[in-house]
């Protein structure tokens, strides 16, 4: 009895200890399921408010965006030979952009760039391209437009011209003679250069100052001995009459393009505006990769053989670039010379009339 007494009360300390231990180890895996499971809840709850927060985020600035182009008419003016503008109208790019925020788009044809920047200046159209020249003389005339990018375009896309059984076989054999070229043009600047280079003055010329239609006209009809001309004229010109490059604009002149808008439209419609250049940007991949389906898409444009505007794409390129230090170097150079040879009546600073709202949504430069 007293053996069986001292196991059982040797025992129990075992059992209450064994039972203690059991119960703890239950509560303790209770309370970690507990905070385990509050922990996961709060984490679902943090990434749905995070996840609620960047759709939101999204959403206001689309609804935003949305709203600042409300109502927006965006009035574009283009010239045919303006590969990119033709393109985008004829596919209705800008409207398909501006559907969501019920902007509409208008658009005007001009025959050239300085009609075109005229324009603008009477507050009739928002958006154009145009070559080198026209903007500087515009600037100089009073126009409060603004560069927003550049086309590079390319120096092999315009030349001067000769017959070809001219006498003229040097750039210094220009001296005395009379050239065509449209006045103030990208071509009238390469004209420049090229006298330069020949060690000519621009006064020993006799610079007749026509535009591409009638300087056909001429040349063909032996009324001038040289021509300054772009593409695609110039490539209309070599296969119809056979005439020789004396020289293109390789290490002469950049032959560049501009877009251009006007300070208003830049200054209400910063969105709108990006808009129309992300567009712009995305017809100008399509041309730079297609030089075939551009030249089918010009010629009943412009009346030209597919075959020759072939010709002049394969030798321009495409791009919708800010205008870097570089560019706005070139683009004054072009201006001053313009001024030196009186073909302007007073001095311009290109940079006060470069846009920076692109410089980080552009791609190159």
């Amino acid at each position: 009895m007293s053996r069986m007494l001292l196991k059982y009360l040797s025992n129990r300390p075992m059992k209450i200890v064994s039972s203690f231990l059991q119960n703890h180890e239950i509560w303790r895996i209770r309370i970690f399921a507990l905070f385990f499971t509050c922990g996961l809840t709060l984490t679902l709850v943090i990434s749905a408010c995070s996840s609620n927060n960047t759709n939101n985020s999204v959403a206001i600035q689309t609804a935003n965006q949305t709203t600042t182009n409300q109502g927006v008419v965006v009035r574009i003016g283009y010239q045919k030979a303006a590969t990119i503008l033709s393109a985008m109208k004829a596919q209705k790019d800008l409207e398909n952009a501006f559907k969501k925020s019920s902007a509409s788009v208008t658009w005007a044809e001009f025959p050239s760039g300085p009609p075109m920047l005229e324009a603008m200046n009477a507050g009739s159209i928002d958006f154009g391209y145009t070559g080198e020249s026209p903007p500087i003389f515009a600037q100089a005339g009073g126009n409060p437009f603004v560069y927003v990018a550049y086309d590079p375009w390319g120096p092999k896309a315009e030349a001067i011209l000769v017959p070809k059984n001219s006498s003229i076989k040097t750039l210094p054999d220009l001296k005395g003679k009379r050239i065509a070229v449209a006045k103030g043009s990208n071509s009238n600047y390469l004209l420049v250069k090229a006298l330069e280079k020949g060690g000519v003055d621009y006064k020993d010329i006799k610079p007749a100052f026509l535009q591409p239609p009638d300087a056909r006209a001429a040349f063909e009809g032996n009324n001038v001995d040289a021509w300054a001309i772009w593409d695609p004229y110039l490539a209309v010109a070599q296969a119809a009459t056979g005439a020789r490059t004396l020289t293109d604009a390789t290490g002469l002149a950049p032959n560049r393009g501009y877009y251009l808008a006007a300070k208003s439209f830049v200054d209400k419609y910063p969105d709108a505006l990006k808009i129309v250049l992300e567009q712009v940007k995305k017809r100008s991949d399509w041309a730079k990769n297609n030089p075939t389906e551009v030249a089918k898409f010009l010629s009943p444009e412009l009346g030209i053989d597919d075959r020759l505007l072939e010709v002049a794409e394969k030798r321009r390129d495409y791009g919708v670039m800010p205008l870097t230090d570089k560019v706005i170097r070139g683009q004054q150079e072009i201006a001053d010379t313009f001024y030196k040879i009186k073909l302007m009546p007073k001095s311009v600073d290109i940079r006060e009339r470069v846009w920076q709202g692109n410089q980080n949504t552009a791609t190159k430069g």
